[in-house]
């Protein structure tokens, strides 16, 4: 009999090991300089994301940025922190279809230029609804949709 698939909030609390500070290799020098980088668990990603309260937004840079202030690392590894958002939105879904209401508040962490993820649950129309009702102006921008000014209610960690 196969194993069963594990949940979201399953895979939030896998941490394999993690989180580890790794020289940049060779391949990720040439986009991010030399140093080192931190590869964060899942939870510290979600640790963050939960940190930011009705009426703020975050993106995934500030939050890498975090991680790697807290790790004494150059910088927080762009693909490990961007997985471990999808990661935890999900598994905040998953946690708010059981009755749970605490949930990570995954829909005010944005992508770089202040965008909405598509790959939230829902994609990019649910976490715009949700961030309009949290009052936030959503604009497009060319085939995308961004938070209006979203600068201004930037929550730095």
């Amino acid at each position: 009999m196969p194993k069963p698939k594990p949940t979201w909030t399953q895979k939030l609390h896998d941490s394999k090991d993690l989180p580890k500070v790794e020289p940049i290799d060779e391949r990720l020098s040439k986009r991010w300089g030399s140093g080192t980088l931190v590869i964060p668990a899942p939870v510290e990603v979600d640790e963050l994301m939960r940190h930011v309260p009705a009426g703020k937004v975050t993106t995934i840079n500030d939050i890498r940025a975090a991680l790697a202030e807290k790790h004494s690392a150059t910088i927080g590894c762009p693909i490990t922190t961007g997985i471990f958002s999808w990661v935890a939105a999900h598994a905040a879904e998953e946690q708010r279809q059981k009755g749970e209401v605490q949930i990570t508040p995954y829909w005010r962490t944005l992508k770089t230029g202040g965008l909405l993820n598509e790959k939230y649950p829902g994609g990019v129309e649910a976490q715009r609804k949700r961030l309009e009702s949290e009052g936030h102006v959503i604009v497009q921008k060319g085939k995308n949709f961004c938070v209006k000014d979203y600068e201004q209610v930037l929550m730095k960690f």
